[in-house]
């Protein structure tokens, strides 16, 4: 499994298109800093074949006023579930 990370906003960036052609069936993509922007519910059509497989920051959320905004497709996690993730996956990459 690789664990993908976003920290670019969907709205403002077009490499969500190629991080999201870049998953397989099995990878998993967590939302940080700007990135968090694609759990609001208004941004969850390119996420919508990701369901229990998108996560994003609590931290990055809080900071940016999202928290209660976070839409149903995205599960919630904290720096210690980030850390969590990074250990059940075989590698990482990042999108920038």
């Amino acid at each position: 499994m690789i664990l993908h990370l976003l920290n670019r906003s969907p709205v403002t960036s077009r490499v969500i298109d190629d991080a999201l052609a870049a998953m397989g069936p099995d990878d998993q993509m967590l939302l940080i800093e700007d990135g968090v922007l694609g759990g609001l519910p208004a941004q969850a059509v390119p996420f919508k074949n990701l369901a229990g497989r998108l996560f994003a920051l609590r931290e990055d959320l809080l900071s940016r006023g999202l928290l209660e905004r976070c839409g149903e497709h995205v599960t919630i996690i904290d720096v210690r579930g980030f850390v969590a993730l990074t250990e059940e996956a075989d590698k990482t990459v990042s999108w920038y």
